[in-house]
């Protein structure tokens, strides 16, 4: 739609990692406001968002390449332009879990509180990334004739030009603004064990998620029997987890 935000001479501001600029300093904003109110180091947190966003971004980048690899055969070095668009939420959330892994255990924090915290920030830094997407026009949707579908024009962006599409990426962004809204002012407060929070954002993004794929027009990489996309198999085993330590964890009650 509109890829680039703002350019003056050489300097070019991409509306995309303008967007993901912004969900990242909101989530932080969030994230310590809420570790101080659990007790925990602020500033602590705020390093560990900072090292998730990091290795999150360089991880999601992986997939995207591996099933889009014509894109970038003739010039690999354009796989480092991550700020043009071109990510994958659940690459990212591997590497992210990695560095979590690592960094609870290096500073003994405990980890289903710590991860609790986090989880609405996630959810509200993935909806303004959803934004960021709809600019670039990457996680583009198919071909619809209805009313609020959108048309690319734009010769940069990612999406195929004049066709109206299913704005997949501005449905994503408002279920994951409702997402965030059910953890933040609805499960959080009232969350008897640790892990709950996080847990029911896994479970009902992956049912989302699973639910939009159906509307995506770019190109989703091999079906599993045919039938489900990679996101979709990984959204079934994601909401298999999901109900697995929801009921696990629900045993050890907040004291």
């Amino acid at each position: 739609m509109h890829p680039v935000l703002i350019q003056i001479g050489p300097l070019t501001l991409h509306s995309y990692g303008f967007m993901i600029a912004v969900g990242f300093l909101l989530g932080m904003f969030l994230a310590s406001r809420e570790a101080r109110l659990q007790n925990e180091d602020p500033e602590r947190i705020m390093d560990l968002c900072f090292y998730l966003v990091l290795i999150g971004a360089l991880a999601s980048r992986v997939p995207y390449v591996i099933f889009n690899w014509h894109e970038f055969a003739g010039n690999p070095l354009d796989i480092l332009k991550i700020w043009k668009g071109g990510l994958v939420f659940y690459g990212g959330f591997i590497g992210a879990l990695g560095v979590f892994a690592y960094f609870v255990k290096k500073y003994s924090m405990d980890a289903w509180k710590t991860i609790d915290i986090l989880a609405p920030s996630v959810a509200l830094g993935h909806a303004f990334g959803r934004i960021g997407c709809f600019f670039a026009g990457c996680c583009y949707g198919r071909p619809t004739d209805l009313p609020w579908a959108v048309t690319f024009t734009n010769q940069q962006c990612l999406a195929p030009l004049n066709t109206p599409l299913h704005p997949t990426q501005l449905y994503s962004s408002l279920g994951l603004f409702c997402i965030f809204a059910l953890l933040f002012f609805i499960v959080r407060p009232r969350k008897t064990f640790h892990g709950q929070v996080f847990w029911i954002y896994i479970l009902v993004y992956a049912i989302f998620r699973f639910c939009i794929e159906f509307l995506r027009g770019d190109d989703r990489g091999a079906y599993f029997l045919g039938l489900l996309s990679p996101s979709q198999t990984a959204a079934v085993a994601l909401v298999v987890l999901a109900v697995v330590f929801l009921l696990k964890l629900r045993k050890r009650k907040i004291a």
